[in-house]
């Protein structure tokens, strides 16, 4: 894999584990209260619920084993992989070439580059032409 796509792949990576600690920092957090002076939500009188006339036994949720004591290790173990994915980033971008002579030089490059593309290129339609000049005569 080239360093560019490694790059892209370790981007991916980040992104994938920043966004999945803040959702699951969403999801499992306990509630904070902002400000004593904030109202808590739900605690005005709370509105008329119409009956309901198919009226079902709602199923008691089960405990979740990893309560507390796992929720407290998530944000440690999720901070540390996007650490590491950070570094392992950090390692993949020392790891380029440095460009050399500055922009100018690079430019010069790509032209010298594109002139041999072009001489290939002419050599390359020669052959072909040549080629079909061949099975011209042969038919």
């Amino acid at each position: 894999m080239d360093a560019i796509s490694q790059l892209q792949e370790k981007v991916n990576t980040i992104a994938t584990i920043a966004f999945t600690t803040i959702g699951t920092l969403q999801r499992d957090a306990p509630p904070v209260r902002i400000s004593p002076n904030y109202p808590e939500s739900g605690s005005g009188p709370a509105p008329a619920a119409a009956p309901n006339p198919n009226p079902t036994p709602t199923p008691t949720p089960t405990p979740i084993a990893d309560s507390d004591a796992d929720f407290a290790k998530q944000p440690k173990l999720m901070s540390a992989e996007l650490v590491k994915a950070a570094k392992q980033f950090d390692a993949l971008v020392a790891a380029l070439p440095l460009s050399e002579g500055g922009e100018e030089a690079q430019l010069k490059r790509i032209a010298q580059l594109e002139a041999e593309n072009d001489a290939v290129g002419q050599q390359l339609e020669k052959q072909l032409e040549a080629a079909d000049q061949r099975r011209g005569l042969r038919k």
